[in-house]
């Protein structure tokens, strides 16, 4: 008898030690690339879900993409964005978290023009940047 592990129905695949379930294009690809190739344009930020950050802290939930960190000269630094900043549109697609970000990311090349929404504090704020 053959036992597999993992969901069923879902394809399971491994890529250096980390599972990817299901057809996650962008996440395959983003694994595949080889260092320093990237499939799609960045940003330059480190994102986590503002949802599941701010269960942690005792605080009422917020969507979006929570920025903890921006890369100096990068796409999102360029836009303005700071560590803290919460990203809840790109190109009038709505960011409920750091996923979203990344699909939303995942259409784009090089050279698009991009239109954010974020929060800063009780602030909304827009930004447009060229990646």
């Amino acid at each position: 008898m053959i036992q597999k592990t993992g969901q069923r129905g879902v394809p399971v695949i491994t890529v250096d030690d980390q599972v990817v379930i299901g057809f996650d294009r962008a996440r395959l690809e983003q694994l595949l690339a080889k260092p320093g190739e990237s499939q799609h344009p960045s940003l330059g930020l480190q994102v986590a879900d503002a949802s599941k950050i701010a269960q942690k802290l005792g605080a009422i939930p917020v969507f979006g993409a929570l920025v903890g960190g921006v890369k100096p000269a990068s796409a999102g630094e360029k836009a303005g964005l700071q560590k803290g900043d919460i990203i809840t549109e790109i190109n009038l697609r709505r960011i409920s978290n750091a996923d979203d970000l990344e699909k939303a990311l995942s259409g784009l090349s090089s050279g698009s023009h991009m239109a954010i929404v974020f929060t800063r504090g009780q602030k909304e704020l827009r930004a447009e940047v060229t990646l």
